[in-house]
């Protein structure tokens, strides 16, 4: 009888052999690209009326997916000295050993070239505008080295789907799309200063800067700040847009998760600030069910 060869999709060693590489693009914990898609959807909807192109959001949705994944490869490999000495990152596939700092550049650069893929089938302007985006998500994590302000870097980057957005239906950044990135930069600053309070012991042991060690004992009442002064950018966007009341509603959610994690972050337990920053994927999915909401109540 003859034996047919085992795929390779089901042998255990291949699964061994490619699982550090899901882990360290984080296929496994897609909430840092939940976080990246909401407000990119937002810009999509916005730009077009509630109509975006199909090929254009497919497009986006991708190339979110691999953005993210190159920033994760980028990171690990600037952090690798670090995230060591990190009781939350130690396991990661870099520092555990399980892929070589070499690797994770090549992975680094192999992502780049699929965006770079993605974002030739959209017009110039916005290619244009992926060159800025692509060197500021690379740069990001050495910031953090330099500055007690990365998570200003990491703003820039994560909400620079925005202006693309908008310039791949349009050809051109409207106003509009530059208040919607300046309400996501701010709330994208108080999640990721919720990421950094987790991690501030050890960063304060091993010299790694973050808002969270800037801030000191007032970053959770900065985070707060931070939200609130968001949502309002967002209600201003609801006026420049003449949504509907369902938009203010979804707002008035996004405002109980913030209060939320307030509450989550009140005795500065690291495993409950992760727990806060993870929440934003729901504040982030409100925004975007009250654009949804929004313009059609407005219709």
């Amino acid at each position: 009888m003859i034996s047919m060869p085992t795929s390779s999709f089901t042998d255990t060693r291949f699964w061994k052999s490619v699982f550090p590489y899901i882990r360290l693009v984080r296929m496994d914990r897609p909430v840092g690209t939940l976080l990246l898609l909401w407000p990119t959807l937002c810009a999509l909807w916005l730009a077009t009326g509630g109509n975006p192109n199909p090929n254009i959001v497919l497009i986006f949705v991708a190339g979110t997916f691999v953005m993210r994944s190159a920033g994760c490869a980028i990171n690990d490999f600037a952090d690798r000295k670090v995230d060591l000495h990190v009781e939350r990152t130690k396991d990661r596939p870099i520092p555990s050993g399980q892929i070589s700092p070499k690797m994770a550049i090549v992975t680094f650069f192999g992502l780049l070239l699929v965006a770079l893929g993605l974002v030739l089938m959209l017009n110039k302007a916005t290619i244009q505008l992926s060159l800025f985006g692509a060197l500021v998500a690379a740069a990001y994590p050495f910031f953090k080295r330099i500055t007690n302000l990365p998570q200003l870097v990491l703003g820039v980057a994560f909400s620079w789907g925005i202006p693309m957005a908008y310039s791949a239906h349009l050809g051109y950044v409207p106003a509009a799309a530059w208040l919607l990135f300046l309400a996501n930069f701010v709330w994208i600053v108080a999640y990721d200063t919720q990421y950094a309070m987790a991690d501030r012991e050890d960063d304060l042991r091993i010299g790694v800067k973050s808002t969270a060690i800037l801030f000191g004992e007032h970053d959770n009442r900065i985070v707060g700040g931070l939200h609130f002064t968001a949502l309002l950018l967002f209600a201003w966007l609801g006026l420049m847009y003449q949504l509907g009341w369902h938009y203010y509603l979804c707002l008035f959610a996004a405002g109980g998760f913030a209060i939320y994690q307030q509450w989550l972050c009140r005795d500065y337990d690291r495993k409950n600030c992760f727990l806060a920053f993870k929440n934003n994927i729901w504040f982030g999915a409100m925004i975007f069910a009250g654009v949804l909401l929004g313009q059609a109540g407005a219709a």
